[in-house]
């Protein structure tokens, strides 16, 4: 099973830290992969949550496609992603279930039943030891210091 950061946390959230590319990359130095939130705007790509905070390059997605997973959240930004090689992402809002570009079911309602195929959101660490023992492809949480 793989662990996947959501924004670079890893002990907890860390609001001002999310979705910086420090805080990713230490992420990834750690050996997790990241979920991270993704605009492009005016032909430029752009991380932050809630509003396009910090520009980044393509060079630096490419950099860093094995070990991203890119959470489109405007049209344009799955439309310039899906140009580009190998690189994992997906879009959904307020869906039950998205498929990512890697053929993976992210799931965000848990009710429905998930098997090794699913990525699924643990954010808090009641859902951690819920679900912990559920066989999925991967688990995406700012808790990962809970899976030592």
């Amino acid at each position: 099973m793989k662990l996947i950061s959501h924004r670079g946390n890893y002990n907890g959230i860390n609001p001002d830290r999310e979705n910086k590319p420090s805080y990713i990359d230490t992420a990834i130095s750690m050996g997790y992969e990241v979920e991270v939130d993704i605009r492009f705007i005016d032909g430029e790509f752009y991380l932050g949550h809630d509003t396009p905070d910090t520009l980044i390059s393509k060079n630096w997605i490419e950099k860093r496609k094995e070990n991203i997973w890119f959470h489109c959240k405007n049209l344009e930004s799955a439309k310039e992603l899906s140009k580009m090689c190998d690189i994992k992402y997906f879009c959904h809002t307020n869906d039950d279930y998205v498929l990512t570009s890697t053929k993976h079911i992210w799931v965000h309602n848990l009710g429905l039943p998930i098997d090794e195929i699913c990525i699924i959101p643990l954010l808090d660490e009641e859902s951690i030891k819920k679900y912990i023992n559920v066989e999925v492809y991967a688990i995406c949480t700012d808790y990962l210091n809970l899976f030592k």
